[in-house]
């Protein structure tokens, strides 16, 4: 529960400051996130036991996981990320990120009063594939709110 509350602050006090997404974009990216999380959860959560956070079942302090952990990280993948740069660069960006979510991964799972993730079926190293597509699924909406938002500036 320790990693929880740091986590929190740092990472919002990280996105707050270093944050490049204009803010019409960081609403949308934060709602996105929320409701995406909380779908992905719900199957692989809650449906098929694969993790949970501090306690299986639906617990109140896991909202605040899904609505003030995870959104300021993606804010930061995204702020961050090389768009003007080749294919190679991308790859390794998005490499890192998924080598530095499973090190936080592996540090959540530390057992209380540090750590608040649990594993059930859920493999550690399953994340090597499921976190790359999360980040291009992450990437691809958020090119999208930009296509439209270009668009919709067009028209005016």
């Amino acid at each position: 529960m320790v990693l929880f509350f740091i986590s929190i602050f740092l990472f919002n006090l990280i996105a707050l400051i270093k944050n490049k997404i204009p803010s019409i974009r960081n609403v949308s990216i934060w709602t996105f996130t929320i409701a995406f999380q909380v779908v992905f959860d719900v199957i692989v959560e809650f449906k098929y036991n694969g993790y949970w956070y501090f306690d299986k079942g639906i617990d109140w302090i896991g909202i605040v996981a899904h609505t003030v952990l995870i959104p300021p990280v993606n804010i930061l993948l995204l702020s961050w990320f090389p768009f003007n740069s080749n294919l190679f660069k991308q790859a390794i960006y998005i490499t890192c990120w998924t080598v530095g979510v499973i090190v936080y991964e592996a540090l959540v799972l530390l057992p209380e009063p540090w750590g608040f993730f649990h594993l059930g079926w859920w493999k550690l190293w399953y994340d090597v594939f499921a976190i790359p597509i999360l980040i291009l699924i992450l990437l691809g909406y958020y090119k999208v709110i930009c296509k439209l938002e270009k668009k919709l500036l067009d028209n005016y």
